[in-house]
C-alpha cells in the first residue's frame, strides 16, 4: 500500500502499461485531481486513490483495472 501523502503536485500519472495518463494538479479527499492540460476537453478530471497501484520516484502507476476517463493523457495530445 502507498501513502497518500507521497502524492504531490506535478507528479506524472501513468496507466499500468506505463503510458502517460495525466499530471497531478492536487489531491482532494480520496481523489487525484488532474491538470486541465492533459485532457482533450480542457477540464479537470479525477482518479480514485483506490485505482493507484504504486508510486515509483515521481510517477504514479494505476492498476490495470483502473477507471481512466476518455480523452486523457497521450490520447488527448494525439487527438488535439
Amino acid at each position: 500500500m502507498f501513502e497518500k501523502l507521497r502524492i504531490k503536485e506535478h507528479m506524472e500519472v501513468a496507466n499500468s502499461e506505463g503510458e502517460h495518463v495525466g499530471t497531478v494538479d492536487a489531491v482532494q479527499d480520496d481523489n487525484i485531481k488532474l491538470t486541465k492540460s492533459d485532457s482533450a476537453d480542457d477540464m479537470h478530471h479525477f482518479l480514485s486513490m483506490n485505482d493507484v497501484d504504486r508510486i515509483d520516484d515521481n510517477r504514479i502507476y494505476l492498476k490495470s483495472d483502473a477507471h481512466v476517463p476518455e480523452g486523457l493523457g497521450t490520447k488527448a495530445t494525439m487527438d488535439a
